[in-house]
């Protein structure tokens, strides 16, 4: 497969980015983003694009992959719902409106959140906004398209998040996850359970097109 990733140095980026490299089957990963990984491997070129509003002078070099793992989010603390949506629903219904009509045998892989509202009328704003962005994506004619809504994340082999205070709290923790997993089976992932479970969507699909943490761990075990 060749696959490209977009938000490769977030923490869910990582460790997709992780696992496509250890992977046999994967011959080519490119990153697609304003900021680079830096890591340095055989198969893995990285695309720099200042403004992913503006793909049109990438174009050329984002025909042929199989599979797009997109990996960019933030938090919405503070945010007005209008510069929320902006980030969340109109940066990623534009990517993947370029990618479908250049890649239309692709499988997309978006990365969206627990408590995600796909109603899209909850009193959520972040909720709403995420549930209207997977509607959009899994309406759009790409082979397979799968949400994955993952609950808490353990992040492992040194992957982490870019939010220091994610950093604090994940740090604080750490102590915790082996009880936090035993207790918690359906609401706990690791980074490589997450990123192996992504890549199994895009090489073999999934009945289920929205995955929650319990989807997610079944398709791993399956």
């Amino acid at each position: 497969m060749k696959v490209l990733i977009f938000g490769a140095t977030g923490m869910v980026g990582q460790s997709v980015l992780r696992e496509c490299l250890l992977a046999s089957d994967v011959e080519a990963v490119v990153t697609v983003g304003r900021s680079k990984t830096g890591r340095q491997e055989a198969k893995l070129r990285e695309l720099g694009v200042p403004d992913l509003f503006d793909l049109s002078a990438a174009e050329g070099e984002l025909s042929g992959f199989d599979a797009c793992f997109f990996c960019i989010g933030v938090a919405s603390t503070g945010m007005s719902e209008a510069a929320y949506t902006r980030v969340t629903y109109d940066l990623t219904v534009h990517v993947a409106q370029v990618l479908a009509r250049l890649n239309p045998a692709m499988t997309f892989v978006y990365i969206s959140g627990s408590g995600t509202d796909g109603s899209e009328t909850g009193r959520s704003m972040w909720a709403r906004v995420k549930g209207r962005t997977e509607n959009a994506l899994l309406r759009m004619p790409f082979r397979g398209a799968y949400m994955f809504r993952p609950g808490f994340i353990e992040p492992l082999h040194g992957i982490q998040s870019k939010t220091r205070s994610y950093r604090i709290f994940y740090a604080v923790l750490r102590p915790l996850f082996t009880v936090l997993h035993w207790a918690f089976p359906n609401q706990v992932l690791t980074t490589e359970e997450l990123g192996r479970a992504m890549l199994i969507a895009a090489r073999r699909g999934n009945e289920r097109r929205v995955l929650e943490t319990r989807d997610i761990r079944a398709l791993l075990n399956a």
